[in-house]
């Protein structure tokens, strides 16, 4: 590998996905998919993955400060910001997972994920209505009504748009500094099975609000290239 690219510790994904009474998908896990209330565990990670660093954007707002990012192979584009690393990284329940993060020591990083999904889930509607999907992610990352209080997360805004779901939230674990999400959830295909894609960007709300714009900015560059 160049010096540019690293590798992602694999993180351990938990299973507490959208219990919803629809029928449990029976897939084996040598097929690569993922159980139904697996999916929404992914989700719930996505936003403390451990790096090794730790609404549609047009091109023409980008160019000078990012630079396009192409993964012909997984079939997306995003635009990162000039003189961020890359990482990749894979488990043998995720197709992929994709990091980009300063040079510098920071937490803040976007990364894209991918992991296969059942043939029943075609299309975002699959999972329901972005508000409700939304308030179920962030729902079921809130721990703040536990004695002792754990982890509080706060949906601030969620829409559709671009054949995505966009959702934006904060995480705050008791006596740490706030943490601020950006996430872009897709489905596509790649003529054999159907793909979960979740794009997760994060920063510091208080110490790291002036990379707010380079972090949103990239998410919404995101977009599925055509198989």
């Amino acid at each position: 590998p160049n010096s540019n690219t690293s590798k992602v510790c694999p993180s351990l994904f938990s299973s507490a996905f959208m219990r919803r009474d629809a029928k449990a998908l029976d897939l084996v896990s040598r097929s690569g998919f993922m159980r139904r209330d697996a999916l929404l565990g992914m989700l719930l990670t996505a936003a403390s993955f451990p790096f090794p660093a730790l609404g549609s954007v047009a091109e023409t707002d980008l160019l000078g400060s990012f630079r396009a990012y192409e993964d012909e192979t997984n079939k997306f584009q995003i635009f990162i910001p000039k003189g961020w690393s890359v990482g990749t990284g894979e488990t043998s329940s995720i197709k992929s997972v994709t990091a980009f993060y300063p040079e510098e020591a920071s937490n803040s990083n976007v990364s894209v994920t991918i992991v296969g999904v059942g043939p029943d889930f075609t299309s975002l509607g699959s999972f329901g209505k972005v508000d409700a999907f939304a308030e179920t992610l962030v729902n079921g990352l809130d721990r703040s009504w536990q004695r002792p209080p754990g982890i509080a997360a706060k949906l601030i805004n969620s829409t559709a748009a671009n054949g995505l779901y966009y959702i934006e939230y904060t995480l705050q674990n008791p006596g740490e500094r706030c943490k601020h999400i950006f996430s872009a959830i897709g489905i596509a295909s790649n003529g054999w099975y159907n793909r979960l894609y979740t794009v997760t960007g994060q920063f510091l709300d208080d110490v790291e609000a002036a990379n707010k714009s380079q972090v949103e900015m990239s998410v919404l560059s995101f977009k599925l290239m055509k198989s």
